[in-house]
Parts: C-alpha cells; sequence; structure tokens
C-alpha cells in the first residue's frame, strides 16, 4: 500500500514542469541544457521531439537532474525510445540500419528521399485555402499568421473569419501589418459561433482543400505540405487531421490537459474509414476524437460542402460549446469517405496555464462531447438502437481509470477536473438541443 508521502511525492513529480525541445538526429548532438533560454523556471526533465532529416520521428521524455545531460546519454535516451522509428525511417530512404544512435549524427551521403519526395510533392502542390476563426485576440492570432505565412509550402491563400469581434483590433492589425500580403483576406462574420465562422471561411474558399486551424496555435513550417500529403494516403480521402502538440509545460494546468489526452494522437500515421480500415474499438465510430482535432484540420471542400459543413448548433459561441469537430469528421467517415491522421503535420498550442481557464475548458469538452452524440442521434434516430447496445461500454470509457480516456491521468490529477467533465457530459444533450432550438429560430426569422 501507497502511503500518503509517497503519493504525495508521486503527485509533485507528475506536474514538475518539462521543458519541451527538439533534436535532429540527422545533425551531431549536443549536450541537453535546461536552461538556456533565459527562464527562470527550474527544470528537471525535458520532453524532446525527435526528428531525422526535418521528419518528426517520435517523443521521449528524459530526467536531467543536473539541468544537464551529455550528448551520448541524449542518443541513448532516443535510441532506447525510438530505435525502430529511427531505423523504419533509414529503410525509406535506402540507408543501413543502425544498433544505436552515434552522436555524430545520421548525416545522409546524398539528399535522402524522404526529402526528395517532400520536394517532388511540393513542386505540384494544389491550393489550398487556410481559414482562421477569430474573436477579439489580435496579440495570438497575429503569431498565428506570422507563422502561416512563413510555411514551406508555394501555393495557399488565408482567410482571417472576425467572428463578432466587439472591437475593431484585428481589422486594425490586418491593415497595418499585413496589408501588402496578397495571399491574406480578411472577412467579418457578425454572427458568433466558430461553426459560423469556418462555414464563412467555406464558402470563401477557392481551393480543392480547405484547411482550418484555431487562432492561438504557431505551425511547424512543414504543417501544410505534411498535412495535404495526407490526402494521397488512400483513395477517397475525404479528409485529414495534423498533430497538436504544446508550446509549454510549465504549469500543472498545461500538464493536467495532456494527461487528460491532450491533442495529439501519437505519430503513425492512421487511416479510418467504416470497411477494411475500422479500428478494433467497439464504440467506433463514435469515439471520434480518435480522428482528429479542429485545430489543424483539412477537409476535400467539396466533400465538407457536400455534408453541409459544420454543424452550427455546435462549436464555440453556442450552448453546446464544443463537438463541431467531432460531428464533421463523422460525418465525413459514415458517408463512406476516410479520414486520415498524419502525425508530421505539426501545430503548437498554447494550452491555459490557470486551473480555473483548464477547469472550464474541460467541463466545456464534456457538454460538446455528448452534445454530438446527441446530434448523430438527432441526425439519424436509428442509432438509438446502437447506442442502448453500447451503453455498458460507453460508460466504462467515460469512468474506468483504466479506459483507453482516463488511462493518462497520474497520480494527482484533480478529481475536480475529472467531476466537472463529468458534469459536463450530464449537460450536453440538454445544451445541444437548447442550441438547436435557437439555430432553427434564428434561420427561420432572417
Amino acid at each position: 500500500m501507497r502511503s500518503r508521502s509517497g503519493t504525495q511525492r508521486l503527485s509533485t513529480l507528475a506536474t514538475a514542469p518539462i521543458r519541451l525541445a527538439e533534436v535532429e538526429i540527422g545533425a551531431p548532438l549536443s549536450n541537453l541544457q535546461l536552461m538556456d533560454d533565459g527562464s527562470t523556471t527550474r527544470y528537471f526533465r525535458a520532453r524532446l521531439l525527435v526528428r531525422l532529416h526535418g521528419v518528426p520521428l517520435g517523443i521521449t521524455d528524459v530526467d536531467v537532474p543536473t539541468g544537464e545531460l551529455e550528448a551520448t546519454s541524449v542518443a541513448e535516451a532516443i535510441w532506447h525510445a525510438l530505435g525502430a522509428a529511427i531505423n523504419q525511417h533509414l529503410r525509406g530512404d535506402d540507408l543501413p540500419a543502425l544498433t544505436a544512435l552515434p552522436t555524430s549524427g545520421l548525416i545522409p551521403p546524398c539528399p535522402p528521399e524522404c526529402r526528395r519526395l517532400r520536394t517532388d510533392f511540393v513542386e505540384k502542390a494544389p491550393h489550398v485555402t487556410v481559414v482562421v476563426p477569430t474573436r477579439d485576440r489580435p496579440r495570438q492570432v497575429e503569431g498565428c499568421l506570422r507563422s502561416l505565412l512563413a510555411l514551406e509550402y508555394p501555393n495557399f491563400e488565408i482567410v482571417v473569419v472576425d467572428n463578432g469581434s466587439t472591437t475593431t483590433a484585428t481589422d486594425d492589425l490586418i491593415a497595418t501589418q499585413f496589408a501588402e500580403e496578397p495571399r491574406l483576406r480578411y472577412v467579418r462574420e457578425i454572427r458568433g459561433g466558430v461553426s459560423l465562422a469556418r462555414n464563412r471561411g467555406l464558402a470563401e474558399a477557392r481551393s480543392p482543400i480547405v484547411a482550418f486551424c484555431d487562432d492561438d496555435v504557431l505551425h511547424d513550417p512543414q504543417w501544410l505540405t505534411e498535412l495535404v500529403r495526407g490526402f494521397s494516403a488512400a483513395d477517397d480521402v475525404g479528409a485529414v487531421s495534423g498533430s497538436i502538440l504544446p508550446t509549454a509545460l510549465d504549469t500543472p494546468s498545461e500538464i493536467w490537459l495532456e494527461q487528460y489526452g491532450g491533442f495529439h494522437k501519437g505519430f503513425v500515421l492512421s487511416i479510418f474509414d467504416m470497411a477494411e480500415n475500422r479500428p478494433g474499438d467497439p464504440l467506433y465510430p463514435y469515439t471520434a476524437g480518435t480522428f482528429g482535432s479542429g485545430a489543424s484540420l483539412a477537409f476535400r471542400t467539396e466533400a465538407l460542402r457536400s455534408i453541409g459543413g459544420y454543424d452550427e448548433a455546435l462549436g464555440a459561441g453556442t450552448t453546446a460549446r464544443g463537438g463541431e469537430d467531432l460531428a464533421a469528421l463523422f460525418d465525413i467517415v459514415t458517408s463512406g469517405r476516410r479520414v486520415v491522421y498524419a502525425p508530421t503535420a505539426i501545430v503548437y498550442h498554447s494550452h491555459y496555464r490557470e486551473y480555473a481557464h483548464l477547469r472550464k475548458q474541460l467541463y466545456g469538452y464534456g457538454i460538446g462531447l455528448t452534445a454530438f452524440l446527441t446530434r448523430v442521434i438527432v441526425d439519424r434516430p436509428s442509432r438509438v438502437f446502437d447506442f442502448l447496445r453500447l451503453i455498458p461500454m460507453g460508460l466504462y470509457f467515460a469512468l474506468s481509470p483504466r479506459s483507453r480516456k482516463n488511462a493518462r491521468k497520474q497520480a494527482g490529477y484533480p478529481r475536480d477536473l475529472t467531476l466537472g467533465e463529468l458534469f459536463g457530459m450530464i449537460r450536453g444533450p440538454e445544451a445541444y438541443l437548447r442550441s438547436l432550438v435557437a439555430l432553427r429560430a434564428t434561420r427561420q426569422a432572417r
């Protein structure tokens, strides 16, 4: 039996700050320094995003009790965690496999095959419309737009949808900071609601592919390249989601969001459909969060339009608070198309640092989840028989600490967060029905 002091110690370790860093193993490795950026936060562990030839391979956590880890120890930790992924990548580049990772780095004798394939793709890349909904957050959207404009993708436009802002700050920002940028368009959607904003962006799209991101993310330079490449992973792909990593893990709230599940779905490219690529999860496809998250998402424009776009009774700005991305991806899959999760398409998200904001966020996620499930039944009432059959498994998924949903929560994860999400789930059906009634009333009044 674990003592109370032992439990408290595990809880403290589980929420100790984590330094985030990237390591390119195609170049010589250096000592890992945890205090090299002027930060006053004391770190004793690090989370490394490991790349080879620029391609993200995976993440590994390392303890750094002295604040510095020698290059040999960095190489050993990376190899222990990701040796199989490294050799898989090397085989794809027609390079010999390894038995260890040298500190000298894996410098190829000539440009690697992965880089050639990426270059060939970019040369014939289709035009993409990237939609960025925003509301009263000019500072965040400026960082988002600058990272988009720095993408290593040659053929795209950005549509900023100012969604019912109460000031002219975003309009002023675009006019002063981005007036000379021909790839950027600014439109106003006076009706509040993120689904309304995304549908306005969809209506404005001039491209065969439309991508969506939130205004509080920063983009890896290869984000759009890797997201669009996902459409060639299989036939009849209607949507591609990408990976969402945190910008910082300095506070307990940021770390608890990752333990909750975060937004990252791993580093294995995955294909989903209702046939041969149907996973073994008995709750599939109702566990639509498996498909990805809306902060890094792209659709074939005609596919999203064919399902009616985003459900405007779901999402931020409605009583349902969320669930709009789940519904869109669910509709794509159940319409007979495929969804691809492309882990190399990375954005970086700023998690809430304060506990009160995190609790509100997870409460909203609970509402959004069951609001989405209610919408699934409202859309097709015959699905209620599916739901009745799956109730026991669904309760296990939501409530059991051993379920895939809850297994990442470590010692000290606040019970208050779990309860808040569950209370949100209870409220979700009523919240969706209220939102749906309000939406229909608004449409009838127009």
